[in-house]
């Protein structure tokens, strides 16, 4: 472990106290201003998160900021946004037109559209493009000195994840907030919890399991579901991006990373080693490339304990989304909703639940404000590989332990050439059979 940039010391350094404010590193911020100073931002990536909770929470944070430029790789998608954001922001009675400065010389689409809206003058990126992108992005953004929101996840393979960890190292060198979009870090139920769980309530953790089951995602960009004539193989991919492994990390990826990064916090430590299996029996039709619609993982982490994850995207079955941990002297059941433990010391939280969504954007414009700068890069990286790590393992059936996934599988999923084109994408990955990179 000893060349593992997130290894177990160092993970519970940063993550293991339960507020916010112990992530405040205090190093020299670029915009460190008054209350007042107006941050301006640009948007890159204006789907569903970027025009909705992407710049809407934001707003919701601190109405004292404007959004200044935006971009994205679809000319479509960047002609919708203005319409979008406003009516998001009247849904929640913001204010439009004080913070919506955007111009036509500052709307940006193509495969460029992210350096042109970097170079720009804005103090906060916001990153809400797929993740494929991301470790791109944020390298960009960072080297031009500009503080970033990143939304989970970060990577779609663990060369990604490794970028990202650079990254990373770049922004703190250079004084610059990164704030990820794990919100549910910033529930204070769950804080509050986990802060029980570290301090000893539970007593030495034994066993858990994680499950997350939901719907098939099957009305997700439906203008966009049936493929366009004039659509490339790039285009089209790119369009339904989710249903991509090379441009999501396929759904345990996307979207359960909230999940399993709760249960690193709560285990305070990444795992050591996955197996997993899976596969697709309800998702099969020709509007969801090659993605599955059900995972089960088994993780296990350095104390002995093993998690197992079970997650599901399908139409027509039950849903859930919680977790339970047993310990020696307890046991935790948490969801986004609630926490509880049972055992010698129970605990329930009966306290303030403002929007953890919110919260984590007024953590980042209070940061490059008062020049406290938090960085959570290198946190979600490992929250990412951990998702990874369940999603390699079932897709080559193989057990696949952290330090070999993070040290040395050469997987990279990032096409080689950023261009509108032909684009052969790979088969339904079938454990047993899929290869091992």
């Amino acid at each position: 472990m000893t060349n593992d940039p997130l290894n177990r010391r160092n993970f519970i350094k940063t993550t293991g106290a339960a507020s916010v404010a112990s992530l405040l590193v205090g190093a020299q911020n670029l915009h460190a201003g008054g209350a007042n100073d107006k941050i301006k931002i640009g948007l890159i990536g204006l789907g569903g998160r970027g025009c909705g909770a992407g710049i809407i929470d934001c707003a919701e944070a601190d109405s004292n900021i404007e959004l200044v430029a935006m971009g994205d790789l679809f000319p479509d998608h960047l002609e919708a946004a203005k319409e979008r954001i406003k009516a998001n922001m009247a849904r929640r009675n913001l204010p439009f037109n004080d913070i919506y400065k955007v111009t036509p010389d500052t709307m940006f689409s193509g495969f460029d559209a992210y350096q042109k809206v970097i170079a720009c003058d804005v103090d906060l990126i916001i990153l809400t493009t797929p993740p494929v992108f991301r470790p791109l992005h944020f390298r960009a953004a960072v080297e031009a000195g500009k503080h970033v929101f990143i939304e989970k996840p970060v990577a779609v393979d663990p060369v990604g994840v490794r970028h990202i960890i650079e990254t990373s190292e770049m922004a703190e060198k250079k004084g610059l907030t990164v704030v990820a979009g794990t919100q549910m870090r910033r529930a204070r139920h769950i804080m509050a919890g986990i802060e029980e769980i570290h301090s000893g309530a539970m007593g030495d953790l034994l066993s858990g399991q994680s499950t997350r089951i939901g719907g098939a995602l099957s009305n997700w960009r439906s203008t966009e579901a049936i493929r366009d004539r004039s659509w490339s193989d790039m285009e089209w991919q790119l369009r339904r991006w989710l249903f991509t492994t090379w441009g999501s990390g396929d759904f345990i990826v996307e979207q359960h990373v909230h999940n399993l990064d709760l249960v690193d916090w709560v285990m305070g430590s990444h795992p050591i080693k996955a197996i997993g299996t899976g596969g697709r029996q309800n998702r099969t039709d020709s509007i969801y490339p090659n993605v599955w619609d059900h995972i089960s993982v088994e993780y296990e982490y350095p104390n002995g304990a093993r998690v197992t994850h079970i997650g599901s995207q399908m139409d027509g079955v039950s849903s859930r989304n919680d977790m339970r941990i047993d310990g020696t002297e307890g046991r935790l059941f948490l969801s986004f909703a609630k926490v509880s433990i049972e055992g010698k010391k129970p605990f329930n939280y009966e306290g303030p639940r403002p929007n953890p969504a919110v919260v984590e954007h007024k953590d980042t414009l209070d940061a490059i404000r008062s020049g406290n700068t938090i960085n959570e890069g290198k946190r979600i990286a490992q929250s990412t590989m951990t998702a990874l790590l369940g999603r390699m393992a079932a897709y080559t059936g193989r057990t696949l332990s952290w330090d070999w996934a993070m040290q040395a599988s050469k997987l990279d999923l990032t096409p080689k050439e950023w261009k509108f084109g032909d684009l052969a994408i790979d088969p339904v990955a079938v454990p047993g059979q899929t290869d091992l990179v």
